[in-house]
């Protein structure tokens, strides 16, 4: 019996009822839309599942107190949502992706000349 998308209900042979998550194949897709903070979404196949995944982080019962896997589930989603949330500003970020250590050093410190011209020829032309 499925209690939801993503819980699911079994009974062994002595009549005792337990819960284990339906699958751990989840994708954690991060995306920017505004503001400061990526916004997160959950996916099961074709399916968004962000609202099961919220409603059993935020239940006032403690998910671990009654679903045998959740933990190692939420070892799994966790490492998910860091690697999405690292894709998405590895994908916004200007730093060079094809350089050596050596070469992004010197790229840095381009950047960093580049934002001080403006300061550094307005003190210029008013001395």
């Amino acid at each position: 019996m499925a209690v939801s998308d993503i819980v699911k209900q079994y009974e062994d042979e002595q009549g005792n009822v337990y819960y284990k998550m339906k699958t751990h194949d989840i994708e954690v897709q991060a995306t920017q839309t505004s503001g400061l903070a990526p916004v997160i979404t959950y996916w099961m196949g074709e399916k968004e599942i962000t609202d099961d995944i919220r409603n059993l982080r935020f239940s006032p019962r403690p998910p671990s107190s009654y679903i045998q896997d959740y933990d190692e589930f939420q070892a799994m989603l966790y490492s998910k949502e860091q690697g999405a949330i690292n894709k998405l500003y590895e994908q916004m970020s200007i730093k060079p992706k094809n350089m050596s250590s050596g070469k992004q050093i010197v790229w840095s410190f381009f950047v960093i000349f580049m934002a001080m011209l403006p300061l550094i020829i307005a003190i210029w032309w008013f001395k």
